[in-house]
This record gives structure tokens, C-alpha cells and sequence, in this order.
């Protein structure tokens, strides 16, 4: 396997209800996870870029979290519907998606 240009890691977080942390879990990570499959294997993005789901990487009442390497943004409160622009932009454009991105003061 080439090594990919980019990685994208989705929390896919699972706290029990009434966490005070709360969790990308409960904010809807399934569908953005499932929607990044999809669009990684219609458009044929696997290897060129690589998807991972993952525990926690971030601020947590902020999921759901997206994380790209090698730049290190998080981009948070990511629904379905910003998956396109994630891909499109940040990692086949090379432009970071800025209305997504976590504020440097919380992931910076």
C-alpha cells in the first residue's frame, strides 16, 4: 500500500448518556463516518488517502471531530453534509475547510 497523502481519523467516540463530557457518539459520528466510506469508495480515495475511525481525539462537546494529517486541523460539529467540502477543499484542494475548523484557542 503507497503511503497516502492525507489521513482523516473520525471520532467515533462512545460515552454512556449524562457523561459530562458528552461524546462525538451522541452527536451523529455514525452517519458523518459512513458518509466519508461511502464517498471514499464511489470516488475512489482509498490509498491516495487514508480513513480511520477513532476514539477520542479532541474536544468532545464540539463532535463530531475530524481530524486531517499531516496538518493536524480539527475541524469540529461536522455533519453529514460537510463531508463533500472536507474532501473537495482540504484534502483533494489542499485549502483548509474554514467554517468547520476548531478555533485555535480550544485545538490550536
Amino acid at each position: 500500500m503507497p503511503k497516502p497523502q492525507k489521513h482523516v481519523f473520525v471520532c467515533t467516540q462512545n460515552r454512556g448518556p449524562g457523561h459530562p463530557r458528552g461524546s462525538c457518539q451522541q452527536s451523529g459520528c455514525a452517519e458523518v463516518m459512513e458518509q466519508f466510506q461511502w464517498e471514499f469508495q464511489q470516488r475512489e480515495l482509498y490509498g491516495k488517502y487514508a480513513l480511520t475511525p477513532s476514539g477520542c481525539i479532541g474536544p468532545c462537546g464540539g463532535g463530531p471531530s475530524v481530524l486531517v494529517y499531516p496538518e493536524g486541523i480539527m475541524y469540529g460539529k461536522v455533519g453529514k453534509a460537510d463531508v463533500t467540502a472536507i474532501i473537495d477543499e482540504h484534502l483533494i484542494g489542499d485549502v483548509p475547510v474554514e467554517r468547520l475548523k476548531v478555533p485555535a484557542d480550544i485545538w490550536g
